[in-house]
C-alpha cells in the first residue's frame, strides 16, 4: 500500500510538471494567467514568475494587469528577489493609486529595500532606498498598523547610514598621516557627520577625533598656514569642552589645547 501511494503521488507530481510545461511553452494567454495565478496560490513563486513574464505585455493597459503586478512583486519578494521586488512594489503604487492593496505595496516595497540593505561599511544605495522608502510610508499613513514596525526599521537604517558616516570620518583622520589633504577631508566629515544627525550617539568621540584632526592638522601645517588652522582647532576644543564637559577624552584634549598654544606663542614671537 505505502508503494502505491508513493506511485500515485509520483504521476500526480509528474502530471502536475507536465501539465504546467505544457501551458509554459504552448498554452493560450487565459491559460497562461490561470496557470501562473495557480503557481502563485499554490506558493511556487519561481514558475508563476516564468509564466508572469510571458503574459505581461498581453495584459498591460487591462484590468487583470493590476493583480499580475502585485503577484509579480510579491513573487519576488517571497523568492528573496529583494531588490527587484523593492522596484516593483514601488511601481506598482505609482501604476494603481487608487488600489487597496497600495499601502500594503507602498510597505512592501520598503521592507524588499531593508532587506537588500548591505552592512554599514558596503554601497549604502539600498539601505537609503528603504530609509527614503520608509519615511515616505510614515508621512503617507500615519495611522497605518504597519506604523510602529515601519518606524523600527525607519531607526535601525538611520543608524547603519550614521555608523557608516562616522567612520568614513574616522578614516579620513587615519589615513591623514600619509596624505595631509585627509585632515581636511576628515573635520568636514565629521562637521556633516553632527549636522546631519543631531544628537547622535557618536558625538562626544566625533567632536574629540574633529579636534584631534584640526590639532594634527596645524602640526604638520607651514607656519604661514597655521594661525588660522589654531583658531579652528581651539574652536573644535570649545566645542567638545562646551558639549562634554566631563569627557573622558579631556585629559587628551587638554593637552592638545596647550600645544596650540604653545604654536601660536611662536607664531607671535616670529
Amino acid at each position: 500500500m505505502k508503494n502505491l501511494a508513493y506511485i500515485i503521488v509520483m504521476l500526480l507530481i509528474l502530471s502536475s510538471c507536465g501539465e504546467y510545461q505544457k501551458v509554459l511553452n504552448k498554452g493560450s494567454i487565459e491559460e497562461q494567467y490561470k496557470m501562473a495565478t495557480k503557481m502563485y496560490e499554490t506558493q511556487k513563486y519561481s514558475k508563476a514568475l516564468r509564466l508572469f513574464e510571458k503574459i505581461t505585455p498581453s495584459y498591460r493597459g487591462k484590468p487583470q494587469m493590476e493583480r499580475i503586478q502585485f503577484m509579480v512583486s510579491q513573487s519576488n519578494f517571497n523568492e528573496k528577489n529583494y531588490g527587484l521586488a523593492g522596484y516593483y512594489f514601488n511601481r506598482f503604487t505609482k501604476n494603481y493609486p487608487k488600489s487597496s492593496k497600495r499601502e500594503e505595496a507602498a510597505f512592501l516595497s520598503a521592507l524588499s529595500y531593508y532587506k537588500d540593505s548591505p552592512g554599514f561599511s558596503l554601497d549604502p544605495t539600498n539601505t537609503r532606498k528603504a530609509l527614503e522608502s520608509f519615511q515616505s510610508f510614515i508621512d503617507r499613513y500615519p495611522n497605518s498598523d504597519k506604523l510602529d514596525e515601519a518606524n523600527k526599521y525607519y531607526a535601525e537604517l538611520r543608524s547603519k547610514l550614521e555608523k557608516k558616516a562616522f567612520e568614513i570620518a574616522k578614516t579620513y583622520y587615519k589615513t591623514a598621516g600619509y596624505d595631509s589633504r585627509n585632515y581636511r577631508a576628515a573635520i568636514t566629515a565629521f562637521d556633516n557627520l553632527l549636522s546631519d544627525y543631531l544628537g547622535t550617539k557618536y558625538k562626544e568621540e566625533a567632536l574629540y577625533y574633529r579636534l584631534k584632526a584640526a590639532h594634527d592638522f596645524v602640526m604638520k601645517s607651514t607656519s604661514r598656514r597655521k594661525a588660522d588652522r589654531i583658531k579652528t582647532a581651539k574652536k573644535a576644543y570649545d566645542k567638545l569642552k562646551r558639549s562634554f564637559p566631563e569627557s573622558k577624552f579631556m585629559k587628551d584634549s587638554n593637552e592638545m589645547l596647550a600645544a596650540l598654544n604653545k604654536e601660536q606663542e611662536q607664531l607671535v614671537k616670529s
